[in-house]
């Protein structure tokens, strides 16, 4: 492929990355109930597609969007938000980008357009105000918590209790109670705190961020007979929900995911581990066989 046919196929590709974003912006600020972040959107759609009707000018052709990309990120735009799935979003743009480093050399006029077109959107984009990544603090509170607080009870159940449907209730009953304590402290300290953030708000993120870690936790003891598998089974469903939600705030917030992920795993085996140390010292010293 010479130089001609790298730069049309480039500019093909382009085109449709555009149209198609022009579509998913569309959708998204047709579902969003916030009229100022639908602006926002709108806005950004109408730049998508003056930037596929300029690559239309390069091309000669008309391009249809990839409809299966559209359905995809407008349906993760209503189900996890539209910071997410617009960063998911920018940043496959991104590497694909990338690997079209070369041919983009040999278009430098091509090359400052794009640089401050992007440099709007991304400006757009830091207008959008999504209330659920406001009270991020809240679902981290309430999830990391639960994952620490839990699992090192399952842990230590297990090996003191021995009976799946034993530990599952033990650990249900302890753990909606700690939702229930851990959402009325969120309230207390969010009422105390100057911000936009509302107590109420704040503390049913907190509760239902650790209730749904607990039903998530509790739930293998209820599938599976031995003990050893349940245990094993809920920390990888730990660990799960770490990566899920780590990656979730790395793409949304623009944090580094690793290490983020590491500590906040570490921290939840390590209790684990302790806390299945002591199960079996007090199942001996107590000498209770269930």
């Amino acid at each position: 492929m010479d130089h001609s046919d790298a730069l049309r196929d480039y500019a093909l590709i382009s085109q449709r990355n555009e149209i198609t974003e022009h579509h998913i912006y569309t959708r998204l600020a047709r579902v969003t109930r916030d009229a100022a972040n639908r602006q926002v959107l709108e806005r950004i759609a109408a730049d998508e597609l003056r930037h596929a009707r300029y690559w239309r000018t390069h091309t000669g052709r008309e391009v249809q969007p990839h409809w299966p990309t559209v359905w995809f990120y407008t349906a993760i735009g209503r189900l996890l938000g539209l910071t997410f799935a617009i960063k998911l979003m920018e940043r496959g743009e991104e590497k694909a980008q990338r690997r079209y480093g070369d041919v983009r050399q040999g278009l430098a006029d091509i090359e400052a357009i794009i640089h401050d077109e992007h440099e709007h959107e991304n400006a757009l984009i830091a207008l959008l105000d999504e209330e659920r990544l406001r009270y991020t603090g809240s679902i981290v509170l309430g999830l990391n918590d639960a994952l620490v607080e839990l699992t090192g009870a399952l842990a230590g159940l297990t090996f003191a209790l021995q009976n799946t449907r034993l530990i599952a209730m033990t650990g249900a009953i302890t753990g909606i109670a700690a939702a229930l304590s851990m959402a009325a402290s969120e309230y207390l300290s969010t009422g105390a705190e100057e911000g936009e953030r509302e107590p109420t708000k704040a503390a049913l993120y907190t509760g239902i961020a650790y209730i749904f870690t607990v039903l998530a936790l509790i739930l293998p003891y209820l599938i599976f007979s031995h003990y050893v598998v349940c245990l094993a089974v809920t920390l990888g469903v730990a660990i799960l929900i770490i990566a899920l939600f780590n990656y979730y705030i790395s793409v949304a917030r623009d944090v580094p995911f690793r290490r983020r992920f590491i500590e906040m795993a570490a921290l939840s085996l390590s209790v684990a581990v302790v806390s299945f140390g002591i199960g079996f010292l007090l199942r001996a010293a107590f000498g209770i066989e269930v």
